[in-house]
């Protein structure tokens, strides 16, 4: 099948070379002209494991490319992917200029019948736009669906080669049929593609999202509980979590959510149910939860140094929103270090893949480690805020010769309070009762 992918980012990328990895010819058009030489050179913008192989391989064998021609690669192309940013708007709500305008350049260039497909996260109606955007610039037939991703940052490939459900919102048994057959190799083993229309798809990203944002919302709120009145979130956890009603899935509770999904489109969600005049006091109360959350570590920091930070050096490790990624938008650490920076501390920090990107928000104000163990050497203490696999099982005892206080802040709850109390350190993590070694 003839595909082209409209915009590089995150999901296009993913969606582009996964889908010649199993035998489509498809071009991936941007706008911008040194994002794409890179690609040409197999240079990602991004970090997500497996990816450089596929884009690699599928560019050798002539399935997958790369262009800056927007009017050609939809000219050749049979089904058109919108995979543009769709960043939040001042108000809140999602700014949807750049995929109205992609919808514009495909009605410009429309030589045939032509299948085209929102990737984008985009609010109810927005396919109806892009559909009224199009018509305005061609007589031409064509059908627009709704495809909304469900792709984790850190596990995209896997997502999106083995994914829980297909959800396509059509317009016509024509679409349906296509899209059908462009998903069917991912979907061999049983698992659906589920057909529905166009409104009901592009709401459901959105309920996905916001239902998982407030699970998390949730379970952080019951572990400050737990700390106050002496219980261990841990057992908690796990004693709801085989409730068949409710699962195991997104109840770690940690340093708030961040990344460049739930928060952009929880507020989105907020801001439509305002514009049709239904209060979404739910989804208000997870994003207050949130924002306060991702304070919380500062605070544990704060009450271990008497709220005074002078002379004081933290190490943070992990900048990262969440592991197996270098995306820091909207993470919890540039939250702590900002607070920290803000209350006179000196901040060494660490993160095997997101270095460079947290370098453009806080410039040389921090001191970055290209190694873990380099960040500790001689800080007043540790805090944990991305959950690495290489910080799951250090070396206690060189942590314990590095600190200059024996002080570790786990926002990920990696470590056993009990051993780490024993090893000779004070030890707060999220909802668990703080382990000294007096204790």
């Amino acid at each position: 099948m003839k595909v082209a992918v409209l915009g590089t980012g995150y999901v296009g990328l993913v969606v582009g070379a996964c889908l010649a990895e199993t035998g489509n010819d498809v071009v991936c058009a941007d706008v911008d002209v040194g994002k794409i030489d890179d690609l040409r050179h197999n240079r990602l913008p991004i970090y997500e494991p497996g990816l450089e192989p596929i884009v690699a391989r599928n560019q050798r064998s002539g399935r997958l490319q790369f262009t800056t021609d927007l009017g050609n690669a939809i000219e050749r192309s049979d089904v058109l992917l919108i995979a543009v940013g769709t960043p939040q708007d001042e108000d809140g709500s999602a700014d949807l200029q750049h995929v109205l305008d992609v919808a514009r350049t495909i009605g410009r260039h429309m030589n045939g019948p032509k299948i085209v497909v929102t990737k984008s996260t985009v609010p109810p109606g927005t396919a109806e736009r892009v559909r009224t955007e199009i018509a305005g610039q061609t007589q031409r037939p064509f059908h627009v669906c709704a495809n909304p991703e469900f792709l984790k940052e850190g596990a995209a490939i896997e997502d999106f080669m083995k994914p829980d459900r297909v959800v396509v919102g059509v317009d016509s048994a024509e679409a349906a049929q296509v899209i059908g057959e462009l998903y069917a190799p991912f979907v061999r083993t049983g698992n659906p593609i589920i057909f529905m229309d166009i409104a009901s798809a592009e709401m459901t990203k959105y309920a996905a999202n916001a239902m998982l944002a407030t699970r998390i919302s949730f379970m952080n709120q019951i572990a400050r509980l737990c700390e106050a009145v002496g219980a261990d979130v841990t057992l908690v956890r796990k004693a709801i979590g085989v409730d068949r009603r409710i699962g195991p899935a997104f109840l770690f509770p940690g340093p708030g959510y961040g990344g460049s999904c739930f928060p952009k489109d929880v507020q989105a969600l907020i801001r439509t149910g305002e514009e049709r005049g239904v209060p979404l006091d739910i989804l208000k109360a997870v994003k207050d939860a949130n924002e306060r959350q991702k304070r919380v570590l500062f605070e544990k920091l704060a009450r271990h140094f008497d709220g005074s930070f002078t002379g004081a050096t933290v190490a943070v490790w992990g900048l990262a929103f969440k592991a197996e990624t270098d995306d820091v938008r909207e993470s919890p650490a540039l939250v702590l270090v900002e607070d920290l920076l803000g209350a006179g501390a000196n901040v060494r920090v660490h993160d095997p893949a997101a270095l460079e990107a947290a370098r453009r928000h806080l410039g040389d104000r921090v001191v970055y480690a290209g190694q873990a163990y380099e960040a500790v050497e001689g800080a007043t203490a540790l805090v944990i805020v991305t959950e690495w696999l290489e910080y799951r099982n250090p070396d206690f005892d060189r942590l314990k010769r590095l600190l200059a206080r024996p002080l570790i802040v786990d926002g990920r709850n990696l470590y056993d309070p009990e051993r780490l109390a024993r090893l000779g350190f004070t030890y707060d993590s999220i909802g668990r009762r703080l382990a000294c070694a007096s204790s």
